[in-house]
């Protein structure tokens, strides 16, 4: 197992860095996807709780598109994020837009906050990026208020997955940097389930998440599928 592992390449975590920069000039490519995959993840968050005056933590905020977001809806948001780059272009944007937001540099088997610091904690496009899936989790059940939400997306694990995400994403339609993904940390969702459990976490449904159509950057747009084959997004309560 171990040596099928380190077979493997990608999970390059530079790449935010990378782009920081540019990360709100909408020059790149894959960062104007990240930016046109937040409607659709607020589609199904906002369903779920009304964010007006919630503490929110935006774990693996990166350059700041869903904290900004969860901002103009009145949340108290939290951003952190190892990439410090990312995080210096986030609070430059905060600035220049008025928006009162934290962002911090860390990571989120390290959370640096108290027990029962958050309403929400919203997690994107992160969880198969993570060193450590179980303490990630236990971590965001520990910061979590009572009756709070975790509320993710993440990518499966299986062959049609990675198919999709690392040979036409990365390799064919160089829509991701070549290297973004590690496969071998794509997660099942009844894994993701177990571990939820484990942690005094209540798995809610999941549903699919991905491409709907095209706009006229040439950039896909993004909404809910009926599948989880590939991105599936969901919720879990803090029991």
């Amino acid at each position: 197992m171990a040596a099928a592992r380190e077979a493997l390449t990608g999970n390059d975590l530079s790449i935010y860095d990378h782009a920081a920069e540019s990360w709100w000039t909408g020059q790149t490519r894959w960062v104007r996807t990240l930016a046109k995959m937040v409607p659709a993840r607020l589609t199904f968050f906002d369903r779920l709780i009304d964010w007006a005056g919630k503490d929110v933590l935006d774990l693996g905020c990166a350059g700041g598109f869903m904290a900004e977001a969860l901002a103009k809806r009145d949340a108290n948001v939290t951003g952190i994020d190892p990439a410090e780059q990312a995080i210096a272009a986030a609070r430059t944007r905060a600035g220049e837009e008025g928006l009162s937001v934290r962002y911090d540099i860390g990571v989120g088997e390290h959370l640096p906050y108290s027990e029962n610091a958050f309403d929400a904690v919203v997690c994107v496009d992160v969880l198969e990026h993570v060193e450590d899936l179980d303490k990630v989790i236990a971590e965001s059940a520990r910061v979590l208020k009572p009756g709070g939400l975790f509320l993710f997306d993440t990518i499966n694990r299986n062959l049609l997955a990675r198919l999709v995400v690392i040979t036409m994403a990365e390799d064919v339609l160089k829509l991701l940097p070549k290297g973004t993904h590690d496969p071998a940390r794509f997660i099942r969702p009844d894994e993701i389930r177990a571990v939820f459990e484990r942690h005094g976490l209540a798995p809610k449904a999941f549903t699919g998440l991905g491409p709907r159509g095209i706009d006229r950057q040439g950039d896909f747009t993004f909404g809910r599928l009926p599948f989880t084959g590939i991105l599936y997004i969901g919720s879990a309560t803090r029991r």
